[in-house]
């Protein structure tokens, strides 16, 4: 069978492309990555989606980029935005940012798809990344699949492993739909940057989330401190 990595935060977008792969006949390997982010909470929602999926492996991988920190939710004395109006969200890169991840976690995926003899890697970079978060854009896809054909042996011997974002051009609601359509359980997912038992509610990430089940005329199965 056909295998493919998954990197899997336990979001609503990785776990939405992992269906996305899955239902379109591959073997998934998941990768989740616990890179000292506040939001702990998301590896085990990770392990949930993982389960609740059957993907065939799931790594677990530890590497703290806490230790130089650069972004709020890898360093304590940055504080997470809230509170703030989707449509007053600035046009800047936020302070959410985490410097180069998708370069990091794309690098250890394509490492882990080499491995184990996968041809694809897929992660779940969306549109809405795409106004904010420099690495989530087309332009970084392709470019650091040309580096990874370029610096891997199965590049250079013309096999190259593909890698693929099929939610790049979706809202956060299409990309809902979609995971619904493909039977995804949201209640499993968690978003929420805070480090609390409940979504805060507040937080960027979690008023994206709300907004779009909103525009859905759905009610978001995880419980929140505030609405």
């Amino acid at each position: 069978m056909k295998k493919a990595v998954c990197l899997l935060s336990g979001g609503i977008d990785s776990t939405t492309t992992a269906a996305i792969a899955k239902a379109e006949g591959w073997e998934i390997l998941a990768l989740t990555v616990d890179y000292g982010q506040r939001h702990r909470r998301e590896i085990k929602a990770a392990g949930r989606v993982a389960s609740a999926l059957k993907i065939a492996e799931h790594i677990h991988l530890e590497l703290d980029l806490r230790a130089w920190g650069g972004s709020a939710l890898t360093s304590e004395n940055i504080a997470v935005p809230v509170g703030q109006e989707l449509g007053s969200c600035p046009r800047r890169i936020p302070i959410t940012y985490v410097p180069a991840r998708n370069m990091i976690l794309l690098s250890l995926a394509v490492s882990y798809a080499e491995a184990k003899q996968a041809q694809r890697v897929y992660f779940g970079a969306n549109s809405r990344d795409y106004s904010g978060y420099p690495d989530c854009r087309p332009e970084f896809v392709q470019a650091f699949t040309k580096a990874a054909t370029l610096g891997t042996r199965t590049g250079v011997e013309g096999r190259p492993i593909e890698i693929l974002a099929p939610l790049q051009k979706l809202t956060k609601a299409e990309i809902i739909r979609r995971g619904i359509e493909l039977g995804v359980d949201y209640s499993l997912t968690w978003s929420c940057y805070e480090r609390k038992e409940e979504a805060c509610g507040k937080c960027d990430s979690c008023r994206i989330r709300l907004a779009a089940f909103a525009e859905l005329g759905m009610e978001d199965p995880i419980s929140y401190e505030n609405k």
